[in-house]
């Protein structure tokens, strides 16, 4: 991808962000272990937030809508706080799973989808179209 592709953010910019994925990863599963959490757990539901590429079929842009809703941090963050303060180990544990899916995400370079642009994310171009940019 050229260093000043119009609607991404500059390759230096991607670059923190995703460093920042791999700290937030680093974050969530550093506190995870503290707390005890059930690695089985953690296994079976690190790729479950990807479920929401399913919104898909009802249209790119409830698809789009669904699945960045499932790829930021206010849910699992919401889920984690209400798991804290009451008492619900396992919504801290899920919240924390969540949460490092998404830095996983980030720190691969995936990032949020843009409704009718197939292979583009706020980090910029992934899959095909990364490749054919790569290329060309």
């Amino acid at each position: 991808m050229p260093a000043s592709t119009p609607g991404f953010a500059p390759k230096f910019v991607i670059r923190q962000l995703r460093l920042e994925g791999l700290v937030g990863l680093a974050a969530a599963v550093t506190a995870y272990w503290f707390l005890g959490g059930n690695w089985w757990l953690f296994a079976v539901l690190l790729l479950a937030p990807d479920l929401s590429f399913l919104g898909f079929y009802a249209g790119e842009k409830t698809g789009a809508k669904i699945y960045n809703l499932a790829h930021t941090y206010t849910v699992p963050a919401i889920l984690g706080a209400i798991g804290w303060f009451g008492g619900l180990h396992l919504f801290v544990e899920i919240g924390l799973i969540w949460a490092a899916h998404i830095a996983m995400d980030r720190a691969l370079g995936y990032g949020l989808k843009y409704p009718g642009f197939d292979h583009q994310t706020h980090l910029g171009m992934i899959g095909k179209a990364k490749k054919l940019a790569n290329a060309g």
